[in-house]
């Protein structure tokens, strides 16, 4: 069944020929929605604090751990490069990303676009794979937030109880975080603001004294010849190697390509900027603003950190899984570096657990609002925030957090973001189409190519991810169609309204 799209009512109003899985939420009755008492969030944010909350969660643990790994042992010095590749993907994304966060002011960011464009079936999907995204990122990254704190503190932050391990440290940071997001978004873009200058200074320390040892020769070969590796063996290997039968590698054409997929890690949140569009004052300038600012700062950012490190020393002292940013300080005798920049990472990591959990609270609102999810969910309290979907995702990711070993399960991160990107990029072009009349504070430029181009790239780097990461994705899709027929679509609100 196809969606016709939408017709224009008497008053002005859209609503959809289509019924059923692919019945469609006017922008119209979207924006109304947000006018609701009980549950209408405080607009508080500027375009400043939403670049902020952008810096704030994409400059993370991938400039800390993840930069030096996969030069060590997938791309070489030309790890650099994978992060250029990683952000065109991002970068082309973005402009579409900020064409709908100005035309649908909206708590919900994909899923709400969705909702608009795809139907409710489609808008369901993606909402349950944000669900995934948001809330693995924030107990994944809480995981390394806890191990930087033991080596602040001298002990490490895991209680054992017989088989059980029980991971304090991340449960202390999203109990906390939990709190300041119910106090106010305000309160908590302020916060954001401090962990983000610390950070930044602790990045341009590392490039200073970084560059005192940099040598040019170290970026030589800068695309290393291609090795037989582990990575890739089975189910590990790409989709990509596995379709083509390339075989596993690691350095070489093929390693650079997965690890452009791998770096994309270190990118994912600056959507999460979307998700805050309902509580922004003017969001048709602000959103826009707030995404591609964050991106080009965050761009900038990584290209140099690679480049100083691989200048550093040689590629192949970053091998193994331990590698850090602090590796390559150790090996020239700069102990004290390691200090500094485990408070850098403290401090970098705070933020990112902030923005995916503020990401994962208003999405499941945006859901509940609808019906999807329990409407008792949609509830604000007297600070304008949704106290209830907090508390229940801070205990939610606190369990995970708390008692979960992740394993590989991080690149289920990654693939869920790259769904969402395909279909943002390819929401663009339907509402182009189908509602040229609305208003836009923002239009992404070169339509339709740059969504098409976005497409493309974010396909291209789901390919290059893990066959068995493919297979988790879609044993969770199955999870969501089973809850959406048994629950969501019987509850919907856009369902029991009358037909007009």
């Amino acid at each position: 069944m196809t969606n016709p799209g939408p017709r224009a009512d008497s008053a002005g109003d859209v609503s959809s020929r289509s019924s059923g899985l692919f019945r469609t939420k006017s922008i119209e009755q979207s924006i109304r929605d947000t006018d609701e008492p009980d549950s209408k969030l405080r607009k508080d944010l500027t375009a400043w604090d939403l670049t902020i909350f952008g810096v704030a969660v994409v400059v993370g643990a991938g400039i800390f751990t993840l930069t030096a790994r996969t030069a060590g042992n997938v791309a070489g010095p030309s790890v650099s490069l994978a992060f250029v590749f990683a952000a065109i993907a991002c970068g082309l994304t973005a402009l579409c990303y900020a064409e709908f966060a100005s035309t649908v002011p909206v708590a919900g960011s994909a899923y709400t676009y969705s909702y608009a464009t795809f139907g409710e079936l489609v808008a369901w999907i993606i909402g349950w794979d944000l669900i995934l995204e948001f809330a693995l990122a924030a107990a994944v990254v809480a995981k390394g937030w806890s191990q930087y704190l033991g080596e602040v503190i001298g002990t490490s932050p895991i209680a054992h109880f017989g088989p059980v391990t029980f991971d304090w440290g991340s449960v202390l940071l999203i109990t906390v975080l939990g709190v300041l997001l119910a106090t106010g978004t305000k309160v908590s873009s302020r916060v954001s603001a401090v962990a983000v200058a610390i950070k930044l200074g602790v990045i341009a320390l590392v490039l200073v004294v970084g560059l005192t040892y940099f040598k040019s020769s170290n970026l030589t070969p800068y695309i290393p010849p291609s090795q037989p590796g582990e990575r890739g063996e089975g189910l590990r290997q790409s989709l990509f190697s596995f379709l083509t039968g390339a075989g596993a590698s690691n350095f070489g054409w093929y390693g650079l390509l997965a690890a452009a997929s791998l770096v994309f890690f270190a990118f994912i949140g600056f959507d999460v900027v979307a998700t805050t569009a309902e509580e922004t004052r003017n969001p048709q300038k602000a959103v826009p603003r707030g995404i591609l600012g964050s991106l080009l700062i965050v761009t900038v950012l990584y290209v140099a950190v690679s480049l100083v490190l691989t200048g550093m020393v040689p590629y192949t002292e970053l091998s193994g899984n331990d590698a850090t940013l602090a590796t390559a300080f150790g090996i020239h005798g700069v102990t004290w570096a390691k200090n500094i920049i485990s408070i850098g990472a403290l401090a970098g990591l705070t933020t990112v657990v902030m923005v995916m959990y503020l990401g994962q609270t208003r999405v499941l609102f945006a859901m509940a609002r609808d019906g999807l999810m329990p409407r008792k969910l949609a509830h604000t309290g007297k600070n304008g925030t949704p106290v209830r979907v907090t508390a229940i995702v801070g205990v939610a990711c606190a369990l995970l957090a708390g008692f979960v070993d992740f394993g590989t399960l991080e690149e289920m991160v990654n693939i869920g973001t790259l769904f969402a990107f395909v279909l943002v990029s390819v929401g663009v072009l339907i509402l182009r189409r189908t509602r040229p009349d609305l208003p836009r504070g923002f239009r992404a430029p070169l339509v339709p190519l740059i969504p098409v181009l976005a497409v493309l790239s974010c396909l291209w780097l789901m390919l290059n991810l893990s066959v068995e990461t493919w297979l988790r994705f879609v044993v969770w899709m199955l999870i969501g169609f089973v809850v959406y027929f048994a629950y969501s679509r019987r509850n919907s609100v856009l369902g029991k309204a009358p037909a007009t």
